[in-house]
This record gives structure tokens, C-alpha cells and sequence, in this order.
């Protein structure tokens, strides 16, 4: 009988580990605690955000993808159902995990696209993808909402049109929210995600 040597069982625990970060977190689990720095060289920890009190909005982010530009340049879904949420006690953070050299990865060309795109809300930066799998991002956008409490309640799409120019009719991320400020449960905790590949490196 061949024996498994200890090089064997070491490869496999990895290849283990690494299938549990890339499946990532569904609704009721508790979100992977991160800290992350934006464009402008500013910390965002999730856990200083929770610790306030705040609904988290997770969008991942891709200046450079056609469904980041139709609910960023085409549209501003992503600003305005911010905006709608001021003074609720809701923090909004794009995320991106591209790898350097990835398409629209990178500091600049993020910082770019956050003034082109106008956007209301900072960009973080994941370039070596380790948040990006730890919640199973898989496209841009892949939208998650963490409660107070520190539990995802949302994952999924933000919206009911696949498509890389039509809205959809229901914002997933817009109605899961307002359940939550209302004190109620999210009657829609998850959706398939629909965008480009997020582009993590190896």
C-alpha cells in the first residue's frame, strides 16, 4: 500500500484551504473582518464601520468592465442608491481585487476612474485578492450587504438585467437594504452575480 507522505498531506490541507476562501460566504454568515486602503491612501477597516454601528455595502469593483461602466458611467445606480440611504446609518465601499497588471487594476487608474465616475464612495484596493476570496467575490459588480451585527444578509447581483446596458427593474441591493432599516428580514438574501470575472492574479 503506497503511503501518503507528510509533502502530500501538506498540498492537500492547502488546496483545502484555498477551496474554502474561494467559495466565500453565504447569507447568515459572519463577514470576514478586512482593512483595506482607498485610492487616496486613507484606511477603511469593516470592523471600525461595524463597531459604529453601520449597514455595510460591498460592491466589487472594475473601472474598466462594460456592467462597472453601466451602473457607474451609463447610469449612476450604484451613487444614487447611496445617496438615497443618507443619514441611515449605511456605508457604501467599492472593492477592488484586481492583481497589478490585471485590466483596470492599479491605484491611478482606479483614482481616475473614481473622479471620471463621480463616484460617492471610496475604491479599495485588494491586489493580491485576499478579501476578494475570503467572501467569494466572482464579478464586477458582486454586491454583498454585512448588518450591524456583523452578518452578510445579502449576496449576489444589484440588479434583475444581466445585460451590459439595460437596467434592470429591481434593485436587489436597494430592497434588501430597506428590509433591514425596517427591521425586517431580507425576503431576497441571494442572487446570482452577473459582470466580468474579477481579475485575481495566482
Amino acid at each position: 500500500m503506497r503511503r501518503t507522505t507528510p509533502a502530500i498531506l501538506t498540498l492537500i490541507a492547502a488546496l483545502l484551504m484555498t477551496a474554502a476562501a474561494v467559495a466565500g460566504v453565504v447569507p447568515g454568515d459572519e463577514a470576514p473582518a478586512f482593512t483595506l486602503t482607498d485610492t487616496a491612501g486613507k484606511e477603511h477597516s469593516l470592523k471600525a464601520y461595524l463597531d459604529e454601528g453601520n449597514i455595510v455595502v460591498l460592491e466589487w469593483f472594475n473601472p474598466d468592465c462594460p456592467f462597472i461602466r453601466k451602473h457607474h458611467e451609463n447610469n449612476k445606480t450604484m451613487d444614487e442608491t447611496f445617496a438615497s440611504l443618507e443619514g441611515k446609518g449605511v456605508v457604501w465601499l467599492a472593492i477592488n481585487s484586481g492583481a497589478e497588471g490585471k485590466q483596470g487594476a492599479g491605484r491611478e487608474r482606479n483614482a481616475k476612474a473614481f473622479k471620471e465616475f463621480e463616484m460617492t464612495f471610496p475604491v479599495l484596493l485588494d491586489a493580491d485578492g485576499a478579501v476578494g476570496r475570503l467572501y467569494g467575490a466572482k464579478t464586477t459588480p458582486h454586491m454583498f450587504i454585512v448588518t450591524a451585527d456583523g452578518v452578510v444578509a445579502y449576496n449576489g447581483a444589484i440588479d434583475d438585467d444581466r445585460s451590459a446596458g439595460k437596467l434592470g427593474e429591481t434593485n436587489h441591493v436597494a430592497v434588501a437594504l430597506g428590509q433591514l432599516l425596517a427591521g425586517a428580514k431580507v425576503e431576497t438574501p441571494e442572487t446570482q452575480p452577473y459582470g466580468c470575472s474579477v481579475k485575481y492574479g495566482k
